[in-house]
Parts: C-alpha cells; sequence; structure tokens
C-alpha cells in the first residue's frame, strides 16, 4: 500500500488520473497462499501498465519495497498493501493481502476494501488447507471473485493439475463454477487464447464448458436454446452475462499467468475490467448514527453523506499517522472537517470514541495529493492525530458509524514487560501507537498475575508485535505466561490471631478466633459473625472481616489469593483503650493465616472450555493431544458447512495452562485446518506438578 510505495514516489511513479463516476472503478484485492507471487503480481501489473516504471523488490521478492523493516526480517508479507492502475478507462486500485494465516486480519481489511478478489495459486504447489481457509475468508462475505494460477515458469508446473484442484477444492462440491476463462496458446505458448473469442479445435472442449457454465448462471433463457440450436453466440453478450455471475460470488473464471514473464498480464487486467463489479453494483456496509438511531442505508454516491471506513494505518515520519481508507458514500476533500468513530472494540481493548478532526492532507494511493475523493474510491488520509484501524471518517455536521467488519480471535498470549522502569513508560505509549494500527491484538493486564498479556494470532503474529513494539523504542522483554492459580481449604481448620503491641501511649490489642471451611467451587468468600456476649466489640466486626478478607486475597499459600471458604468469627477479646480498626485488621489476617496452617490449602487452577473444529481425518491426532494435555472432551458433532470435506466440533474441557500454546499447536497439527476457541469455565483443584511449579514461581517473584 502506501507505506510501501512511497519509496518509489521519486522515481518515476505516474499518477494515475482521477475518474468522473464509480462505475469506472475497479477495487480487487490479491488473496492467496504464501508463496504464490501475489506481490510479485502487483509489481508487474503497476509496470505492464506504467504505474511504476519498472517492478521491484528486496531480497526474496517479498515486499513491494524496502520500507518496511519488518516485513524485511519477516521475509513475508505482514502488512496490506496497495497499488492503483489504469487499463482504458477504468481506474484500477489493487490490494495485496498477506498470505499466511497470522495475519488473516490484513486479509479481511483488504476484502473489506475492495469489490472483488483475485485468488492467487501457484502452477507448482498443491492446495493445503490454510489455502482453503483463506478461499473460505471470501466465501463468507460472498465476495465475487476469480483465480488466478500464478507461476506458469516454476518447476513442476502444471496447470491443467492446478485448474483441476482449485475446482475441486472450491467449486463443483461447493456449489460454484470454477472454469477457465483463458488458456495457453498451444501453437505460441508465449500468449493466450481467449475461449470466449476463440474456436480454434484445440480448446474446443474448454470452450464449451466456459459457455455452458455462463449458460447455466445467465438470466437470459434464450441464450440456452441459442446455444443448442448451435446458433453463433455474441462475445460480447456472454462477457456481459459472465460479469453478472461474477458479480454474484458464485462464477469464478481462472486465468493463467506468469509474472515473473508477463505472460496474461494483459488478459488480467482485461477479466479485471470486464468481468469484476465496480463499487455501485455491490452491496454497502450497515451505517448509523452515532446514537444509534436513523439507521441508513448506503448508496455508492459521490452526493451522498461522506462514509468512509480505515482498513489500515500507520506512521510516517513526515506526515504522522496516515490511514489508508475505503470512501463507501459522499466526497472527501481537503479542507473537509472531518469526524472519527470508533465503536465495537471495547473487547480487544479499543475503547469506543468519537472525536473531531481538523481538515487532513488527503492523497492518493500513491501518496501523490489529490484535489478530492468520492465513493467508491480508495485514499490516503494524513495528519489525523487520534484514527485508529477500523474507524470510521465521516463529517462534522453529519457523524456516522459504519458497523466494523468481524475480527479473527487472538488465542495465543505473550507476557512482556519493560526492562526498565522508563521501558514501561515506552511499552504504553508503543501499545497506544501499535493498538490504534492493528485491531487484531487484544492487550490486557492480568489482575490475578500482574502480567501484561498481549493476545495475538499465532507465532509469527507475536514476532511481528514485538519488532514493532521494540521498533517504537521500548526495550521489553518476554516473559513465561502465568495462569491464574487460586487456592482453597480441603477440610474446616481453627485460626488464632494475636495482636498486641505496647511502645509508649496507646498501645495494639486485638484477639479473634475464627473458623475456615470449604464451600462449593464458585461460592466466592463469605463471613459470618458467630460472635456471643460482646466479646468482640459490634464496631470490630467489620475490621475483622476486612483484615481476614485482605489476607485470603493476598494468598495463604504464597501469593495466590483463596477462595470458596466461609471465615466465622467466633471468639475475640478487646481493650478498652488499645484496641483499634487497625488492631483487628491485624488480628483477622492472623487468624486467617494460623487456621491455613491447619486446613490443608489445595491449589486451583483455571479449566477452559474448549470448542475444536477439525477435519474429520485431523480427529485422531486432536484427540490425542487433548489428551497428553489433561483434557476431558466431552462430546463432538458433525460440523454443518458449505466447505468440502467433512468436518467435526470437538467440546473438552482443558486446564488453561495446557492452552497457552495452543494456537500454534493445533495449527501444526492439522495443517492449517484446525480452529478453536476457549471459554473460562471453572477451577479445579491442580496436581502436584502444577502445585510445585507454582510455589517456584511465588518463590522467584518474593
Amino acid at each position: 500500500m502506501a507505506s510501501k510505495t512511497a519509496t518509489r514516489a521519486a522515481h518515476g511513479r505516474v499518477t494515475a488520473p482521477g475518474v468522473e463516476s464509480p462505475e469506472r472503478i475497479r477495487n480487487v484485492v490479491l488473496v492467496g497462499p504464501c508463496g504464490a507471487g501475489k506481490t510479485t503480481l502487483l509489481e508487474q501489473l503497476l509496470a505492464a501498465s506504467g504505474a511504476i516504471t519498472h517492478p521491484g523488490s528486496v531480497g526474496d521478492g517479498t515486499t513491494v519495497s524496502d520500507s518496511d523493516p519488518v516485513e524485511v526480517a519477516q521475509q513475508r508479507s505482514v502488512f496490506l498493501a496497495a497499488g492503483r492502475l489504469r487499463h482504458g478507462d477504468v481506474l484500477m486500485n489493487l490490494l495485496d493481502a498477506p498470505g499466511f494465516a497470522d495475519f488473516v486480519g490484513e486479509v479481511r481489511a483488504g476484502l473489506r476494501a475492495a469489490d472483488g478478489a483475485l485468488f492467487v495459486v501457484s502452477a507448482a504447489d498443491s492446495l493445503d488447507e490454510s489455502t482453503v481457509a483463506l478461499w473460505e475468508e471470501c466465501v463468507a462475505l460472498q465476495m465475487p471473485r476469480a483465480v488466478v494460477v500464478n507461476r506458469l515458469d516454476a518447476p513442476l508446473a502444471d496447470l491443467a493439475g492446478a485448474v483441476r484442484a482449485c475446482r475441486e477444492a472450491f467449486g463443483d462440491r461447493g456449489g460454484n463454477a470454477v472454469v477457465a476463462r483463458y488458456l495457453p496458446d498451444a501453437a505460441d505458448p508465449t500468449r493466450l487464447v481467449d475461449l470466449l473469442a476463440s474456436e480454434v479445435p484445440e480448446v474446443a472442449a474448454e470452450r464449451a464448458e466456459l459457455i455452458e457454465a455462463i449458460i447455466a448462471e445467465s438470466e437470459d433463457e434464450q441464450l440456452l436454446d441459442s446455444y443448442l440450436d448451435g446458433d453463433q453466440l455474441d462475445p460480447a453478450l456472454l462477457s456481459a452475462d459472465m460479469h453478472k455471475a461474477v458479480a454474484r460470488g458464485h462464477f469464478h473464471p481462472v486465468a493463467p499467468v506468469c509474472a515473473a514473464t508477463g505472460l496474461g498480464l494483459a488478459e488480467l487486467l482485461d477479466l479485471i475490467a470486464a468481468g469484476f463489479p465496480s463499487p455501485t453494483e455491490v452491496a454497502q456496509p450497515a451505517v448509523s448514527q452515532i446514537s444509534g438511531e436513523d439507521t441508513e442505508q448506503l448508496r455508492c454516491d459521490p452526493d451522498g453523506p461522506l462514509a468512509g471506513e480505515v482498513v489500515r494505518t500507520w506512521v510516517d515520519p513526515y506526515l504522522g499517522r496516515v490511514a489508508l481508507a475505503r470512501l463507501f458514500s459522499g466526497t472527501i476533500r481537503p479542507d473537509t472537517p472531518l469526524h472519527v468513530s470508533g465503536h465495537g472494540g471495547e473487547s480487544r481493548g479499543h475503547p469506543d470514541h468519537d472525536l473531531d478532526e481538523r481538515a487532513a492532507t488527503l492523497l492518493g494511493v500513491d501518496l501523490n495529493p489529490v484535489d478530492a475523493a468520492f465513493a467508491g474510491e480508495l485514499c490516503v488520509v494524513a495528519r489525523l492525530a487520534n484514527v485508529e484501524t477500523g474507524d470510521t471518517i465521516s463529517a462534522q455536521d453529519r457523524p456516522l458509524v459504519i458497523q466494523p467488519w468481524a475480527m479473527p480471535e487472538p488465542l495465543l498470549p505473550i507476557a512482556v514487560r519493560g526492562a526498565t522502569r522508563n521501558d514501561e513508560d515506552a511499552l504504553a505509549k508503543a501499545l497506544g501507537r501499535l493498538l490504534a494500527a492493528d485491531p487484531v491484538l487484544r492487550v490486557e493486564r492480568n489482575s490475578e498475575t500482574g502480567q501484561l498479556v498481549l493476545w495475538c494470532l499465532g507465532e509469527a503474529h507475536a514476532d511481528v508485535v514485538l519488532s514493532r513494539l521494540r521498533g517504537n523504542g521500548a526495550d521489553i522483554e518476554a516473559e513465561p505466561v502465568r495462569v491464574a492459580l487460586r487456592a482453597t481449604f480441603t477440610t474446616a481448620a481453627q485460626g488464632h490471631g494475636r495482636h498486641v503491641k505496647q511502645s509508649g501511649g496507646h498501645g495494639q490489642y486485638a484477639i479473634c478466633d475464627v473458623l475456615v471451611e470449604p464451600l462449593p467451587r464458585g461460592s466466592g468468600v463469605e463471613f459470618v459473625d458467630k460472635v456471643v456476649g460482646g466479646a468482640v466489640p459490634n464496631q470490630f466486626i467489620g475490621s475483622v472481616e476486612k483484615g481476614a478478607r485482605a489476607q485470603l486475597a493476598r494468598g495463604v499459600v504464597g501469593s495466590v489469593p483463596v477462595v470458596d471458604v466461609r471465615v466465622s468469627l467466633l471468639d475475640g477479646k478487646a481493650h478498652s483503650v488499645d484496641s483499634s480498626d487497625a488492631a483487628f485488621q491485624a488480628a483477622g489476617a492472623l487468624a486467617v493465616r494460623d487456621a491455613a496452617e491447619k486446613g490443608k490449602p489445595q491449589y486451583l487452577q483455571p479449566v477452559d472450555a474448549v470448542e475444536i473444529t477439525v477435519t474429520d481425518d485431523h480427529i485422531g491426532a486432536v484427540l490425542s493431544d487433548l489428551s497428553a494435555r489433561r483434557a476431558r472432551v466431552t462430546g463432538s458433532e458433525p460440523f454443518e458447512s458449505a466447505r468440502p470435506g467433512a468436518r467435526t466440533v470437538i467440546r473438552a474441557e482443558v486446564p488453561a495452562a495446557e492452552l497457552v500454546r495452543y494456537a500454534a499447536a493445533l495449527r501444526s497439527l492439522t495443517g492449517g485446518a484446525g480452529v478453536f476457541h476457549r471459554s473460562y469455565l471453572r477451577h479445579d483443584p491442580a496436581p502436584a506438578s502444577v502445585a510445585a511449579v507454582a510455589k517456584d514461581d511465588r518463590r522467584d517473584q518474593r
């Protein structure tokens, strides 16, 4: 996107001129697995159209430019990228989404900004489960899409096999048509044959398959009769019907390309221009006023109310905070007063916010200044102080909020801390900037363990998060994630608390006897006054309770809080002069600690309810792994899905300590085919091994 192309702005980039109407815009996102060549394809398309003077890359070709050190270090695309080109009278905004599963949040942002998708696969590689999962991201949104088979020059490349694999994985069993639109010319492998326009015998079967698939999706009932009668069909008519079929999301033409040699690039641009929908042909996201009332339906209308959505943010050393936005309605100019709204992110650590911003710097995707951007376009808005990814941009006199897109659930926890106190301050500031740019990341300050936990999608996402934090000046250290252990009593026990001191003037005098009894799980802490005869004056009963509760919260086994007990105050003594609130608080705490030495306290570990969805051929491996994690499987059932291949939902109760790295483990076990969700269930008695580790951890902390 703009941050990737910034370094090329002064090297001959040609800015595509604006267009007069949204009908002449195509917003397309490139989606596909790592290694399919999406970024190289984007570079070559930009170069072939003159948008850049020559294709360029760094290292192994995974980045458009060398402006982002995180991507260079990762050696893969990490962030959403974009480029703009003109093909005939059509302006195309092409987005490049990362292919690795850890960055599916960027994929969803790209799908939100686009009106169609090019699903890029390699002719030399098989389709694995992670590739199918990316296709399912498009299916979930009914995104119009075509299949691009790239890397035809690679060793062992097999175009026919790749098309067949795509049809099996994405098409026939899913009720969709996946058919070739172009094929290499057998007589001249440097060119492609247009199956709608050519009637050469060598491609007759493929041509018939394409035409029949178009007719099956066509609303023209006479088209089938004409075809069966052997009439000559107008290629323009077939192309128009194909455009409608693609827009409905059930027809997926296949285009072979070789980004390295340029084969098929012109045909691919033709396919985007003629086969993909414009912004006016797709449904706009739901929008409402800030109050939540007067919900209105957006239309792709330059004269409508201003409503755009930020799909990526980053910090530029010269422009400050920069946002790539998709405009769904209205027109924005450099002098437009803007309102920024962020809603729906509270659970992820992104509190709702509504702020007016001064007029911002308006740029095109290529970072060149523009006079205006209107509905259907992508633009870059700079110098907005508080904008975050996922925010809505609207006019100050009519503030709106767009319903945010669904974010993936981060399930891999990483605990971090600043190396020094100054680094803790730097970490807080760096996290603020990072949260604004990464809506998937969730930050939690665990009140029981005291750790700062960053919830990520996977190990690669975690590496990027840590790299970006350190790049923002925070010297941070990662540490093992601790689970929130608790403790309870296994038997009833009495405790005696004596706090008597005399040091001149008023002394301190308080004595109390308590009984601590275990309660059922989830009961919390109860306090009961059973004193008779006024042995403990009424004004000090609450003091004993306060001291007892404070001691239980601090812990009687290390520093693990004690839960599910009842503390009964049985007896005590007071002094008419020396007794005080503080003295009885101290005595209550001492009495609880004394009872703990007799009541056989026990560690409790958190247990989560887990739902795992896997293909049936991975069930055995997942169940075996769950057994090794001390899990209790509670049931399973078939998972209803249009996705090819039988899938099953496994339900289990798993100790939280066994789930710390489970996101990475499940991906490895299932080749990316498994997903899971977790939620806190209860605390259960911890085995001796967990208790021993907990004691060591608490000793280290002291």
